[in-house]
């Protein structure tokens, strides 16, 4: 008999494994979508029988859990709900077409809290993209992460040292404010421990960042002349394709910030970029800052630098914590050797 390579065996497997993920991901779409269609389609039906009323509704409810006793989503609530959505959906191909890719209680719930369209689009991508729990979601619409993320108050010298689409991605990453689940802080806390409770809570962190970050270290080296700094917390993003430094500040925002942070970008350009990476980004996060100081202090830099405030809470529902994905689910970590 002859022995199997033990690489041989791995990449088989690998291959395997990566077949049966993707098709477990496909029959669960076309499942989902099939139920989508199907309430759009009593939805409709509904909608058409009007001017009966609550009466209607009532009634179909009762018939069919007769005819179905085994299936659940029936209920007169649910009912409407369809009924909602399909007059939500009906003249909107594109909300439709969205609305497929995620389950029904995540569109219900982003129908009845989530009022404008282009929201509507955004939470629906973000669930799908990020793999959201439902409660997950349902904490991210209440800290209103669309507002933080698309139209905050993102100051950034981004569109000078970036080519597109690298600046525009760069920009569209970022949050204001962020809100990091860090627990019980003590009085007086300083840097060193947020930046602590961060990586002990490393899983929420790296949610709140966003999906692409790959957490790589805390206080990270950077030695020149013999002369040892260290920054805070670096990433590498798998969709920017380059390192991002993170400087944690709780303070209000002063230019000396930016001019370290443009220190250790040169270094890390220098010692870890190779010819696959982009340019290596800055994120500094403050307690609070002045927009026209921050442009100021950017002006000149010719290193990507944004900066963003971030708040913190101390408590996250135990009904998130356990639809938390793991570290590697989330790409903990990155091997800097092979990459």
């Amino acid at each position: 008999m002859i022995e199997i390579k033990l690489n041989d065996f791995k990449i088989a497997i690998d291959k395997i494994v990566t077949k049966i993920k993707k098709t477990q991901l496909e029959i669960f779409e076309n499942a989902n979508a099939n139920v989508m269609d199907l309430y759009f389609y009593i939805g409709k039906i509904i909608y058409e029988n009007s001017e009966y009323g609550n009466n209607f509704i009532n009634e179909m409810s009762i018939e069919l859990k007769l005819r179905f006793p085994n299936t659940k989503g029936y209920s007169p609530r649910n009912l409407r709900d369809m009924k909602k959505y399909y007059l939500s959906v009906k003249d909107n191909e594109q909300l439709k077409e969205y609305s497929y890719k995620i389950p029904w209680s995540h569109n219900t719930l982003i129908m009845h809290r989530v009022k404008d369209y282009n929201q509507k689009i955004w939470y629906i991508k973000e669930t799908y993209n990020n793999g959201w729990s439902y409660d997950y979601l349902e904490t991210q619409i209440k800290r209103d992460a669309y507002r933080r993320q698309i139209l905050g108050d993102k100051p950034n010298n981004f569109k000078l040292t970036l080519l597109q689409p690298q600046s525009s991605l760069a920009k569209e990453i970022m949050k204001d404010p962020y809100i990091f689940d860090v627990g019980s802080l003590r009085e007086n806390f300083v840097e060193k421990d947020i930046e602590q409770a961060m990586i002990d809570r490393i899983k929420m962190t790296l949610l709140e960042l966003g999906n692409g970050f790959s957490f790589i270290a805390n206080q990270y080296r950077v030695t020149v002349n013999d002369e040892e700094n260290f920054i805070d917390l670096l990433f590498y993003h798998t969709k920017l394709h380059c390192y991002i430094a993170i400087e944690l500040k709780n303070k209000k925002f002063i230019p000396e910030y930016a001019g370290k942070m443009n220190y250790y970008l040169s270094a890390l350009d220098d010692m870890l970029k190779t010819e696959l990476d982009n340019p290596s980004i800055g994120i500094i996060l403050v307690r609070n800052k002045n927009k026209l100081n921050v442009e100021y202090a950017l002006r000149d830099i010719n290193k990507p630098i944004g900066v963003s405030s971030y708040e913190l809470s101390e408590y996250l529902p135990p009904e998130i914590l356990k639809e938390l994905p793991t570290e590697e689910e989330l790409n903990l970590h990155i091997d800097l050797e092979n990459k």
